[in-house]
């Protein structure tokens, strides 16, 4: 009974750090992201407007989607920065594993929560992964590499930091508004956030003209990656299949490594593979 969706769920790991992989290779990184999130913007605009128009919301709950459109603008801009500084292999796995180290934390120490020694030993194996890719303690970091050491890394940090708010948000945007609109709202964010960075590169068309196809595909991808997900999720329970669809950590460092001739290629591999250990503890048994 769980073939089907573990499928589903791998496919939608696989499918997120295929269309990074593209954002990575392209020539400007925030055209590219610009890119792919205008084609399903303009597709789900109507969509947005009907809801609005049939169902008015109160000001605090348009107050809600405003924040969120912020929260989605500061992410485009720290996800395009960051991909412009680090590698695939380096950055994907903290931006990804930085939420779920995150959220027990906080319920730790301010909710009053507790974990489980596996989630403790989770925890553990995530900072581990994350002081070992930004190359704490090794000779680089020492020599003061920042671009190759701590500073992608500090981005890929800021970019969990903003996930992890941005979706604490949704949930309370969800009592409103529909999945479908809600994303929409999160798009028309995404876009603005690299509107300005757009306009000042001038360089849309020799964007569309180097990487035409790979653009397409990741339009299609980066919802892709997402509903097959949702697809998932009404087969099996959200605890089992959520730490797994981090897998994507592994698949993006193999990509990284292999197709874009990423350095450090067995120690990035073996950190994505502690840092994905790590978020099944927490998310399975911590």
């Amino acid at each position: 009974m769980m073939i089907l969706p573990i499928f589903l769920v791998l496919a939608s790991g696989m499918a997120h750090a295929v269309w990074s992989m593209f954002t990575k290779r392209s020539l400007n990184k925030s055209v590219f992201l610009w890119s792919i999130m205008m084609i399903p913007t303009v597709i789900l605009l109507p969509v947005l407007i009907v809801e609005l128009v049939r169902v008015p919301l109160s000001m605090s709950a348009y107050a809600l989607l405003v924040l969120s459109m912020a929260l989605q603008a500061l992410y485009s801009w720290l996800l395009s920065q960051t991909y412009e500084l680090g590698d695939l292999s380096q950055i994907y796995p903290i931006m990804r594993g930085t939420s779920t180290l995150l959220v027990p934390l906080i319920g730790v120490i301010f909710l009053g929560e507790t974990l489980s020694s596996f989630g403790w030993i989770g925890i553990a194996c995530m900072l581990g992964g994350f002081m070992v890719l930004g190359g704490v303690g090794s000779r680089r970091a020492k020599t003061g590499s920042q671009v190759q050491g701590t500073k992608p890394v500090l981005m890929a940090l800021c970019v969990g930091l903003c996930t992890t708010s941005y979706v604490f948000v949704d949930k309370l945007n969800l009592e409103h508004i529909s999945p479908l609109s809600l994303l929409e709202v999160t798009n028309i964010g995404f876009v603005a956030g690299l509107t300005p960075a757009l306009l000042a590169s001038r360089q849309l068309r020799q964007e569309w003209k180097v990487n035409r196809s790979t653009i397409l595909l990741g339009a299609l991808l980066n919802p892709g990656s997402y509903l097959l997900f949702l697809f998932a999720l009404q087969q099996a329970p959200m605890a089992r299949l959520g730490p797994l669809r981090e897998v994507g950590t592994v698949f993006a460092a193999f990509l990284g490594i292999l197709l874009l001739k990423e350095q450090q290629g067995k120690k990035r591999i073996l950190c994505s593979i502690v840092i994905f250990g790590g978020i099944l503890l927490i998310g399975m048994w911590g």
